[in-house]
């Protein structure tokens, strides 16, 4: 009787095991792809998805309207990314400021909590621009509620917690979306976000460059630079050969002289974004005697002398036109440099573009982002590096903020990480990302909860032609 019993018992055992397998086959058979679950999303569409092991990666196109506040007035296809790792896992929302990507690529809070990451292209950056383009239209609530809309169609397949992230104007981009939804993100962590709360007032980049780095370093690019106007008149005809043969054009600086100067008037501000300090080794030790080429090569190597050509301004209208209207611009002086040698000084954001593109600076933007970060900032991180430029005007945060934090990378410049920071700093801002991010330990030492991939994680500056943020 008892054998009878235990043969029953092993058999029912066998057979409530065959039917949870069944039925958990059946479940995993009826759950919807990832790629049906964002293709099915209203007003979302596929481009195309590539490989890369350990995730999906689909390059997507999502309707938009021209007017949030007025959506009868037109659509746009706005680009963005999905680096699918699991929906089990958090999500990161990655914001250049710019273009996107279309190559998998994963940002450091991706890394540090393991987890999905959206990246977005900005509004008006090729090819997510309206045709015809109401530039009136691009400002950065508009921007901000594009991000919301992508984040509330995403919600529902990626419900866990969400961070939000960007470098440089992706920081600002970041920034300005907290502001204006803060319950969209459950954290956010912001690298070498400029914040240009007033434009005419930019004293805090002249007492920057007579600090940063080194005196021997300063002096040698600053040599540098003012031999590069001193010898303007041999150095344009090579500019003018350059041109030549990329077929170059001025019409929207107006001559090539400009633009050479504006190249020239760069170079420092671009030598400290991008460089570390060891690169002084290769800046010519003594530009007076140097040859021609020697200045050339330094200064089309840092600047590059194809950047302020009709060809090269043309992709960055759309940031020029910003700067221009709400983010503000940095002007410096070059104490180094005698009056003579300056024909225009640093240029404002309505000569990079065009005309026939009104423009009207509205100077309360930033102060509303900046005042409302100083009082109200809750769950954000700002990351800055010690020698990068646009680090002078930065985001600070006041009493009013909550659990929020601004550190500086030492040595670090445009290109600064958490991984950058002092050992207490960074233990900290990883232990806040993980909580924030809904997969903290009590127990364990705060770090990436993703082993480092040498194709996959960013590393280095945020690299924009010219010294843009």
């Amino acid at each position: 009787m008892a054998r009878k019993t235990l043969r029953w018992l092993l058999t029912l055992a066998l057979l409530t095991g065959a039917l949870g397998t069944a039925t958990a086959r059946a479940a995993t058979a009826a759950a919807p792809d990832i790629e049906e679950r964002l293709r099915s999303i209203p007003g979302m569409s596929l481009i195309e998805e590539k490989p890369y092991p350990g995730y999906r990666f689909f390059v997507l196109a999502y309707t938009q309207p021209v007017d949030h506040r007025n959506p009868s007035a037109g659509t746009f296809r706005q680009r963005l990314t999905v680096l699918h790792r699991d929906v089990s896992r958090p999500t990161v929302f990655y914001t250049s400021g710019y273009g996107v990507s279309t190559s998998p690529s994963r940002r450091e809070p991706t890394r540090i909590v393991d987890g999905n990451q959206i990246s977005m292209e900005y509004r008006y950056f090729t090819p997510s621009r309206p045709e015809p383009a109401d530039w009136t239209k691009l400002d950065i609530w508009q921007a901000a509620t594009d991000q919301h809309r992508v984040f509330k169609a995403l919600e529902p397949i990626y419900d866990r917690n969400w961070l939000s992230t960007g470098v440089s104007k992706g920081g600002m981009t970041a920034t300005y979306h907290e502001r204006f939804y803060p319950r969209d993100m459950d954290g956010v962590v912001a690298y070498v976000a400029p914040n240009d709360v007033v434009d005419d007032e930019d004293s805090a980049y002249d007492r920057f460059f007579a600090r940063v780095g080194t005196k021997a370093c300063r002096d040698r690019l600053n040599a540098v630079q003012r031999e590069a106007l001193v010898r303007r008149e041999p150095l344009k005809k090579r500019y003018a050969e350059y041109a030549a043969e990329h077929g170059y054009t001025f019409d929207t600086l107006g001559s090539l002289d400009k633009a050479y100067e504006a190249v020239v008037l760069d170079y420092v501000w671009g030598f400290w974004q991008y460089s570390p300090l060891s690169a002084c080794d290769r800046i010519p030790a003594d530009a007076a005697h140097a040859s021609d080429e020697a200045i050339w090569e330094s200064i089309d190597t840092i600047g590059g002398f194809s950047f302020y050509t009709d060809q090269g301004l043309e992709p960055y209208t759309p940031y020029y036109y910003q700067a221009g209207t709400q983010l503000g611009s940095p002007t410096i002086g070059f104490p180094h440099i005698e009056r003579e040698l300056i024909r225009y000084g640093y240029l404002p954001p309505r000569d990079f573009v065009p005309r026939e593109i009104p423009m009207t600076f509205q100077p309360r933007a930033m102060r509303d982002v900046d005042s409302w970060v100083r009082h109200h900032a809750r769950h954000m991180i700002f990351v800055y590096g010690q020698n990068d430029p646009w680090g002078a005007e930065r985001f600070r945060v006041g009493k009013g903020a909550r659990d929020a934090y601004v550190f500086t990378a030492p040595g670090a410049n445009h290109g600064a990480q958490v991984a950058g920071l002092v050992d207490r700093q960074r233990a900290l801002a990883t232990a806040r990302i993980l909580d924030w991010a809904g997969v903290g330990s009590a127990t364990a030492e705060p770090g990436p909860l993703a082993e480092f991939d040498a194709k996959l994680d960013w590393r280095g500056p945020e690299r924009e032609p010219a010294p843009r943020p």
